[in-house]
């Protein structure tokens, strides 16, 4: 199966994000494409996360019934959020995410980043002056926090495989709350910290990195059950056989082995290789299951 990659952008930013256009220039010298989409409806200062969640509605509407392929989606910041949260609203369109220092708990955030007076004064006034993609200040209105407090959950569970790279630094969301997270959710969710604040800015290699082991050639592992007195013996014996099969077809970075399930009872060979082999080896020696 095949995927459809997107990149979200975080608050204040557009589809021409820095951390965006150059993961599109890295996915466009691999011949692959990359979507980058502009969360910023119906503009800078009256999104919300009820709009911003409508635009993702709108992408896979648009590409589904020609090409009805799962996404695979990186977030950044409140594009963290969000393509965490449609996950969860769409578990069956999101295969795999890469989030950037998402925003969670962003909508508890808010009163101590902007300070207790300037958000009594949104929330009173109904805008508040913040800068935008441009940089120019601009009001933004005060349904971005009200949506997100009453329809939203502050931690969306993710139902897919979910990489998270998070500065240790960073000030605008703490580092604390994706150790937290991964932590909640162990069997799905892992955690790279870097030495970067909340932009990530000297942390494009590991970000390129991570893309191509989580979303562009991941890692699957194609298992073969034995069972009985002698299951381990014959998971060895057809592991000798892979093994041969992989040097005779000159496939390479692959690596098998043997478990051994239940002792004396289930043993099973297994073949860890990318996600380009899988149909490669899967076509030839027909696994049982494939993780």
């Amino acid at each position: 199966m095949s995927f459809r990659h997107a990149y979200l952008h975080g608050f204040a930013s557009s589809a021409l994000s820095t951390k965006g256009q150059a993961m599109r220039r890295f996915y466009a010298e691999r011949s692959l494409d990359l979507m980058t989409l502009d969360l910023n409806r119906p503009r800078f200062g009256r999104q919300t996360y009820t709009t911003m969640l409508s635009v993702l509605d709108d992408m896979d509407a648009e590409h589904g019934p020609r090409e009805p392929r799962p996404w695979r989606l990186f977030g950044s910041s409140m594009g963290g959020y969000t393509a965490a949260r449609w996950a969860e609203l769409n578990p069956e369109r999101v295969d795999r995410l890469i989030l950037l220092c998402p925003a969670f708990d962003f909508a508890e955030r808010w009163p101590t980043m902007l300070g207790e007076a300037a958000f009594a004064r949104w929330k009173a006034e109904g805008t508040l002056d913040m800068p935008g993609p441009t940089g120019a200040l601009e009001p933004v209105h005060f349904e971005l926090f009200a949506d997100a407090a009453s329809n939203h959950p502050n931690r969306p569970v993710v139902p897919c495989p979910t990489l998270i790279i998070h500065g240790r630094n960073d000030p605008i969301v703490p580092i604390e709350g994706s150790r937290e997270y991964a932590a909640a959710h162990a069997g799905r969710v892992r955690l790279i910290e870097v030495d970067d604040d909340h932009s990530l800015a000297g942390s494009l290699e590991a970000i390129q990195a991570a893309a191509i082991e989580h979303f562009i050639d991941p890692h699957h592992e194609l298992w073969w059950d034995y069972f009985g007195g002698d299951a381990e013996g014959t998971a060895e014996h057809f592991r000798v056989h892979l093994d041969d099969f992989l040097s005779r077809e000159g496939i390479e970075g692959c690596e098998t082995g043997v478990e051994v399930l239940e002792v004396g009872r289930r043993a099973a060979a297994f073949c860890r290789c990318p996600e380009s082999l899988v149909a490669v080896i899967g076509r030839a020696l027909r696994p049982h299951r494939v993780d």
